[in-house]
């Protein structure tokens, strides 16, 4: 009896990778990435903004100085605030400020921007425009300071030269930070030269944004620069324009170098704003909790002004849409 043997096939040979990894590789996560990246800034902002927010916060309904614990309050130091004299007179300085710089800066930085956008869009110019900006302002005010001093000050010589002569205009030294109704003007003029060309240059990429072939068609139909401008040029520039005024009047009411630097808050409370009354409040007078209560309402008041600013000028909408 025979046998016969039955040859089984050999099984194939196993490709490298195959059976062993999955032929299509799962797609990356790249979340961990993502927040490695975050992770810096998201720890600066804890530390140095929003938990100094927080512990202000809590000093505002405490009594609190450096050489006793905080004691709790409650409401006590926003009711001082309520009667506080040197508080509103501060606002109003401070609004008085905010009015006078925003104001002047906005329409000087709107020229700009559009002389640029219309004559050059040259690197050079935007250099020069941002150069008082990356100056320090302590610098800034220093040099306008000495510059207008009444004794010594070059702006003075030269309007003294110009009342000898011109005797008739009435022109002559003037003690810009000195007087009561000159030394909030100056301030707000300075800090307008500093921040001029910064401004101008975010309203400058705004202007990048609206389409060149309106201007083509509003010059075919016979509109000129100054019809664009109020038609075309500000309604597509509002939301751009919105989210520049909430910078600036934010930084404006907050303003205290310039101050702490040149008049200190005088003549007399001329031209003691806000945020030099909190840091006399709190590191002059060691009333931290006091302090901390008028941050606290300066925060409010923001808060609310932007929002405000943002509903009023419709800065989530675009007509370019």
């Amino acid at each position: 009896m025979t046998t016969t043997s039955v040859r089984t096939p050999a099984a194939p040979a196993r490709q490298p990778g195959v059976g062993t990894h999955k032929l299509h590789k799962k797609p990356k996560n790249d979340l961990r990435v993502a927040l490695a990246f975050v992770a810096p800034a998201t720890f600066g902002f804890a530390v140095f903004y929003l938990w100094p927010a927080l512990r202000g916060i809590y000093f505002s309904f405490t009594e609190y100085s450096i050489m006793t614990a905080p004691t709790w309050v409650g409401l006590e130091n926003f009711r001082k605030i309520v009667d506080d004299a040197t508080f509103w007179n501060a606002m109003k300085v401070t609004l008085e400020y905010v009015v006078i710089n925003i104001g002047v800066q906005t329409v000087v930085a709107l020229g700009i921007a559009v002389l640029m956008q219309r004559l050059t869009r040259s690197l050079w110019v935007r250099g020069i425009l941002l150069t008082p900006y990356l100056v320090a302002n302590v610098i800034v005010a220093l040099v306008w300071f000495w510059m207008l001093d009444y004794n010594i000050g070059i702006v003075n010589t030269f309007l003294e030269w110009v009342g000898n002569v011109a005797p008739w205009s009435g022109i002559g030294r003037t003690p810009f930070f000195g007087d009561e109704a000159w030394a909030i003007p100056t301030i707000a003029l300075v800090n307008t030269w500093r921040h001029a060309g910064y401004t101008a240059l975010l309203i400058f990429a705004g202007l990048q944004t609206i389409p060149a072939h309106l201007y083509e068609a509003a010059a075919i139909d016979g509109a000129g620069e100054v019809r664009s401008f109020f038609k075309i040029t500000l309604p597509l520039l509002r939301p751009v324009m919105a989210m520049v005024l909430v910078i600036t009047i934010t930084g404006s009411f907050q303003v205290f170098d310039t101050v702490a630097v040149t008049t200190g808050g005088g003549p007399v409370i001329a031209t003691k704003v806000i945020q030099f009354y909190i840091w006399e409040e709190a590191f002059t007078k060691a009333r931290f909790g006091y302090a901390s209560a008028l941050s606290v309402v300066l925060l409010v008041i923001l808060a609310v002004l932007a929002l405000f600013q943002l509903k009023l000028m419709r800065a989530d909408k675009s007509d370019l849409a």
